[in-house]
């Protein structure tokens, strides 16, 4: 007996002396919350190595005073562009081509080869970009922000496409885009994006349509130079398709040639847009996908999911589709047996809390599921979706999650693990990534336990204005 006893306390001992470490990791973290003050746990998630963004739309998620100067930059190619900054009440409004886009918007943007085919009452509600005043350009930066109390989700996916409208078909200006998202995430510690970008549609000055193989050559030229490099930020990107187009079957056949053949760019393909138009419900799509897939191997898809007020199974029907990400997935709460189905993988769920909360899914962050899916072991991870919008960056989305749910270190550093294990890079590269990851992850804290906040003197924070308003946290602004 006595024999017994003593084996039970040396593997009780063993055990305590195996999770040491874990305690101790836990402990410093726990005191740093504990002490810090907003502005040190803000500097401390903006210099944390932080993984991926596997949930970022770029049109969406680029910063207004950005899309300014790209937009007025693309005079060297040809493009001149013009801003509707008053309303006419003109006779004729609607009978032209334009006449489905919504009339009464201010901040719509068209090119000068559409502007041209405008009658003349049209054309005098617009001016050029690089005319307008101080104030009208300040508006035209806002049009593009959700930046004020009474606007959601019906501004936001009633009026911010329609107001970048040709800004959005320019092949150039989202190239360098993509560069100034490399730059600005990885300042904040990423290593990976994964952007949802399409490349059909695009126009030349003279108002003639780029074939997509052609913008995609755009984009490896540009994603090529030496900038883009020097980032250090490893970048691919979605295509996606609106789900509630009356021929988006077709579409979706499209796409899938499309990404096969251009598979060192694309690596998958999203369903978008409003997944309360029932239009767009997920089961439409099975019988397209499986042929599809009879055809076409490994054709990675990450959809939005969930992303509703009301329960229903659109998490599980996404899964059905061949989903191994899941965007938003705010309602998967409301459906236990998906939860169970999804728990410890293989699918991850793409976590958006300051679109949740701006766009009105949650009226506040004590409504959000990602604790408990966070938890009961949901993969998960944290993404930006259309941060220009938000007038947010990533370090932002750590911010929120620390603050309103008491992370752990461990769970931070396994979200950041997830966005780069599930990302759909090749994957000898995402192992390079990973790799990476955890070393970067390891000297991080390593060099914070060693030196405290001296470790972090020359790391300084950008933050915008989403974490002032929201937490009177406010910081140097750097476009």
């Amino acid at each position: 007996m006595r024999r017994l006893v003593l084996l039970a306390n040396a593997m009780v001992l063993a055990i305590t002396a195996l999770g040491a470490p874990a305690q101790a990791a836990q402990a410093w973290f726990e005191k740093l919350k504990a002490e810090a003050t907003p502005e040190q746990l803000y500097t401390f998630l903006y210099a944390l190595p932080k993984g991926g963004d596997l949930h970022n739309h770029l049109s969406g998620g680029v910063l207004s005073e950005w899309l300014w100067d790209a937009t007025l930059a693309q005079a060297d190619k040809g493009y001149t562009y013009y801003t509707k900054v008053r309303i006419e009440n003109c006779e004729n409004y609607g009978t032209n081509e334009f006449g489905m886009a919504p009339y009464l918007l201010l901040f719509r943007n068209l090119q000068a080869s559409n502007y041209d085919k405008l009658d003349a009452c049209e054309k005098r509600e617009y001016k050029r970009l690089q005319d307008l005043s101080p104030r009208e350009k300040a508006g035209w930066l806002d049009s593009i922000r959700l930046d004020q109390p009474y606007e959601g989700r019906n501004e936001f996916f009633g009026a911010h496409w329609q107001r970048l409208n040709d800004v959005s078909n320019n092949p150039y200006i989202w190239a360098d885009m993509m560069v100034r998202d490399m730059q600005a995430f990885g300042a904040e510690g990423l290593s990976y994006l994964e952007l949802q970008h399409g490349a059909f549609g695009a126009l030349k000055p003279d108002g003639s349509v780029f074939p997509p193989d052609e913008v995609v050559d755009i984009y490896r030229e540009r994603l090529a130079r030496k900038d883009a490099k020097a980032t250090g930020v490893t970048l691919r990107l979605q295509i996606t398709l609106l789900r509630f187009l009356p021929n988006a079957e077709e579409i979706l056949k499209t796409l899938y040639a499309f990404v096969d053949r251009n598979r060192d760019l694309f690596v998958g393909i999203n369903m978008v847009g409003r997944e309360d138009n029932d239009k767009g419900y997920p089961l439409r799509f099975l019988p397209t996908l499986r042929e599809l897939r009879r055809h076409y191997p490994d054709i990675k898809l990450s959809i939005h999911g969930g992303e509703v007020d009301e329960p229903n199974e659109h998490v599980r029907d996404t899964l059905l589709l061949g989903a191994e990400r899941i965007g938003h997935g705010v309602n998967l709460i409301s459906d236990p047996d998906t939860m169970l189905l999804m728990r410890h993988g293989p699918y991850l769920v793409e976590i958006n809390l300051i679109s949740n909360l701006l766009l009105e899914y949650v009226s506040d962050y004590s409504q959000h599921p990602f604790p408990e899916y966070l938890r009961i072991g949901i993969p998960v991870a944290l993404s930006t979706d259309d941060r220009g919008m938000w007038d947010s960056n990533m370090s932002d989305e750590y911010y929120v999650a620390v603050k309103e749910f008491n992370l752990s270190w461990e769970e931070i550093v396994q979200m950041g693990r997830n966005s780069l294990q599930f990302a759909f890079v090749e994957e000898p590269v995402k192992q390079k990534l990973l790799k990476d990851y955890d070393k970067r992850v390891e000297s991080f804290a390593a060099a914070f336990k060693r030196r405290g906040w001296d470790s972090l003197n020359d790391v300084e924070p950008v933050s915008y204005s989403f974490l002032c308003k929201r937490y009177k946290l406010c910081l140097p602004r750097h476009h």
